[in-house]
């Protein structure tokens, strides 16, 4: 399985997750180069979509699935991950704390090849929130996160698939949204899932962005252009 290099299984149900997996994952599936994912920061975190792929590929691909993630996981953290499934499942650590909440519902399958296939074009699509996505619809609002102490935090994802007998989906953007309150903003990311030329899904995504200020392009370009470099230093 192509996540066994990603965690570690401990007993039937309880994972772990190190500094150096997290941040692989991040890096070559993800292609994702925030540095709270990197080995070594101060407060690093494992991607999210990586926990959403280990409970994707745990109870399988459900035709309606939400996720909502409610804290965020440090290196090494022993996870639970319940064996029993009714459709409502919550993964927490060894002393209770939830960090993710899982509901599924519908026809499911179990088919490993689909099941990496879609877990894969979702992290892809995942990846490029910043900055093909998110800096459009920030300069759009003409507002922006503090580029000092970015704070933009994933919250929730949701779809809905019409039919499983499918192969090789992918994702599409649809539509982009944000809605700002004060210094806050929610970032909705809207896409479509296709398969063989058909779409048979859509889906959202839910980010919160923190500490909102007036939009400055040369600010702006320089976020940009320090993920650009840490991109280009992991590919040497």
């Amino acid at each position: 399985m192509f996540l066994d290099a990603f965690h570690t299984q401990h007993t039937d149900n309880t994972i772990s997750i190190s500094a150096e997996q997290g941040s692989a994952f991040a890096k070559e599936i993800a292609g994702d180069f925030n540095p709270i994912h990197n080995v070594g920061a101060k407060r690093f975190v494992v991607p999210g979509d990586l926990l959403f792929a280990l409970v994707l590929n745990r109870y399988g691909l459900s035709k309606s699935m939400s996720v909502r993630f409610s804290g965020m996981v440090g290196a090494d953290r022993t996870l639970v991950l319940p064996e029993v499934d009714k459709g409502t499942i919550d993964i927490v650590d060894a002393e209770g704390k939830a960090y993710l909440h899982l509901e599924h519902s519908g026809e499911t399958s179990h088919d490993a090849a689909l099941i990496e296939d879609l877990t894969r074009s979702y992290v892809a699509f995942s990846g490029q929130n910043f900055p093909f996505i998110m800096v459009p619809l920030l300069e759009k609002h003409q507002v922006m996160f503090n580029p000092r102490r970015p704070l933009v935090i994933y919250e929730s994802m949701a779809f809905e698939l019409t039919d499983l007998d499918i192969s090789q989906p992918s994702l599409e953007l649809a539509n982009t949204s944000l809605i700002v309150n004060g210094k806050r903003g929610d970032a909705l990311f809207e896409f479509n899932i296709v398969a063989g030329g058909q779409r048979v899904g859509t889906g959202i995504k839910k980010l919160i962005v923190s500490g909102l200020q007036p939009f400055d392009a040369e600010l702006m370009d320089g976020v940009i252009a320090e993920f650009d470099q840490l991109r280009a230093q992991y590919a040497r």
